[in-house]
């Protein structure tokens, strides 16, 4: 019997392409079995096919199953609509126009607020660019905008005459003595810094703020003798920091007097080292200032923030307002790299340790005492002493190097070590590296010659460590000094500024003479032309006498060579830092307020 005939070739498993069964789904074309396609329908759905379901992604998308009343459902059948049905007439209906009414008016918000935010974007700009235009346009007055930023309501300079027209008035009605004290200054420097601040050149101010001055007030006469002072900066000690940190403070204040064509004075009401001129000259011996002999202003008159009032007062606890990012930025060379950009602000110091802040007739006197029996032990040591080695105009190199080693606390800047302070095993290699880097381990017969060290140290314990690693009969040092008075000077035990600040008076104005003397052997600040200086200075960034000592040094002596792109030949260097060693770029920063 035959075999039945299969119901399909079997050599094509596969229906024939036109007799392909479709399953009826939402998104089935030919879904529409009651109708065929017409050629203008195909060639509209080849021309669609990219942007309708042409990716797996796309069909897996819509789903499956959807409503009659969706897009994606089929459409109904030619029999349903009836033998009248006119195709032409429902594809006039569809072409309808591309922007209607309705269209308008559901776009219209997004339009308003696009132009909203454009206006915003440029009112933006104008605020951070031009902020005293945009107030101008826009009518804020001095009280409205201090009232705005969540600040004491004052009333306008106009309407009582003491002050500039447009300054708006300080008051400082809550307090009853003057001047007021470091920490009330800073209250008032953070309730005017309170809030985001906006950016601003260094010297701007928006709006201008200032108290009312006596020579100002209708009816003012002049007493007899010197005039007020026409503008003034003033530096407040207090002894909240160390001494150090004070006359850095100092150095960059009377430097900013300078420019900015006032007179620079000092008031040490509340220091607790005595009194300025019991360590240093006269300010105004120094720098008298554009007006000589003028009177500094009357207490209530001074003004720690903003620092552009006529009389401007800064102390250790408001220098965060104004020695920080500002102040480098303004005075930083913007045309240097690296340590180059440092030039400016170093010279700023330079001169002021050179002109103003310089040591009274009995400090004087200490520190040419401890040179003098310094350099007598140089010479004994070296029998034939080495002179002028070194760069011109430096002075005899005589071959001693400075160490400071400073404890108490101070802790290292670099972590690494791990120790609370940094090994004294740091400070020797410091000082037997630099003496044969610089070329100084021989005599001028090429002897071979070991360094002579001057050490300044808060720490009686450390400095007789180093001496013993180091060696004892090359160590001179305050305690070390067959001088009573110069001994009297050392450092009694490690410094910690909390502690320090709880001795009697006359113990720390000595122990503030022990510290000036300390600095000027160890750095060769205020020194003469034949004076001793040193070869090098060896000391840790953490410490802001190592800091000043580059100054005493002088920038040529304390950084050697450098290049136009700031790079320091540490060959040539004399500044010696052994706690970064130069991680850091640059070597050596402007000194960070408190």
């Amino acid at each position: 019997m035959p075999r039945p005939t299969p119901l399909s070739d079997p050599s094509n498993p596969y229906p024939r392409f036109d007799t392909l069964l479709t399953p009826r789904t939402p998104h089935s074309r030919a879904g529409r079995a009651e109708e065929s396609y017409s050629t203008v329908e195909l060639e509209q759905i080849d021309l669609d096919a990219d942007e309708d379901y042409g990716t797996a992604l796309q069909q897996q998308n819509a789903p499956l199953l959807s409503s009659s009343a969706s897009d994606s459902f089929p459409p109904i059948g030619y029999r349903s609509r009836g033998d009248d049905y006119d195709d032409n007439a429902a594809a006039r209906k569809d072409k309808r126009p591309g922007l209607t009414a309705e269209k308008i008016i559901a776009r219209l918000p997004l339009a308003l607020y696009s132009s909203v935010a454009a206006i915003l974007l440029v009112l933006v700009f104008f605020s951070l660019r031009e902020p005293e235009t945009l107030k101008k346009y826009v009518g804020v007055t001095e009280i409205s905008a201090a009232v705005s930023a969540g600040q004491p309501q004052t009333t306008p300079a106009v309407d009582l005459g003491t002050t500039p027209l447009g300054t708006t008035l300080i008051s400082y009605e809550n307090y009853t003595s003057f001047p007021l004290d470091p920490i009330e200054y800073r209250a008032e420097c953070i309730k005017l810094n309170s809030g985001v601040m906006p950016p601003m050149r260094y010297w701007a101010a928006s709006p201008p703020r200032d108290v009312p001055h006596e020579d100002e007030q209708p009816g003012y006469k002049a007493p007899s003798g010197p005039p007020i002072c026409s503008r003034t900066i003033t530096y407040q000690l207090d002894g909240w920091a160390g001494l150090m940190a004070d006359l850095a403070l100092i150095a960059q204040t009377a430097a900013l007097a300078r420019e900015r064509g006032a007179t620079f004075f000092v008031d040490d009401r509340f220091w607790n080292r005595g009194k300025w001129t019991d360590h240093f000259v006269d300010i105004q011996i120094g720098q008298p200032g554009p007006e000589p002999g003028c009177r500094p202003p009357p207490p209530q008159e001074y003004v720690a923030c903003p620092r552009t009032a006529r009389h401007w007062i800064v102390n250790s606890r408001t220098s965060r307002y104004h020695f920080t990012h500002a102040f480098n930025e303004k005075y930083e060379d913007p045309y240097a790299h690296s340590l180059n950009r440092m030039r400016n602000i170093f010279n700023f110091a330079w001169q002021s340790f050179e002109n103003v802040i310089r040591p009274n007739d009995q400090s004087a006197r200490l520190i040419q005492q401890a040179r003098s029996e310094l350099q007598e032990k140089v010479i004994d040591h070296y029998q034939n002493p080495r002179s002028f080695k070194g760069f011109k105009g430096d002075g005899p190199v005589m071959g001693y190097i400075g160490v400071h080693i400073r404890r108490g606390d101070r802790s290292p800047a670099w972590t690494v070590y791990g120790q609370q302070y940094l090994p004294l095993s740091e400070y020797l290699d410091g000082v037997v590296d630099s003496w044969s880097r610089l070329g100084l381990e021989l005599s001028p017969d090429n002897n071979l010659v070991q360094p002579f060290v001057y050490i300044a140290s808060d720490s009686p314990q450390a400095e007789k460590e180093f001496a013993a690693m180091f060696s004892p009969e090359r160590v001179s040092s305050l305690s070390r000094s067959r001088h009573q008075e110069l001994r009297a000077l050392a450092s009694p035990g490690d410094y910690y500024q909390d502690d320090f600040m709880k001795l009697p008076r006359d113990i720390q104005v000595q122990a503030t003479r022990g510290m000036i003397v300390d600095f000027a052997v160890l750095s060769g600040a205020w020194s003469k032309p034949g004076h001793l200086i040193p070869d090098a200075t060896v000391c840790a960034i953490s410490s802001v006498v190592c800091k000043l000592s580059a100054i005493g040094l002088g920038w040529k002596r304390a950084f050697g060579n450098i290049d136009d792109m700031g790079e320091v030949d540490k060959d040539s260097m004399r500044w010696v830092e052994i706690d970064l060693k130069g991680r850091v770029v640059p070597v050596w920063e402007a000194l960070q307020a408190f």
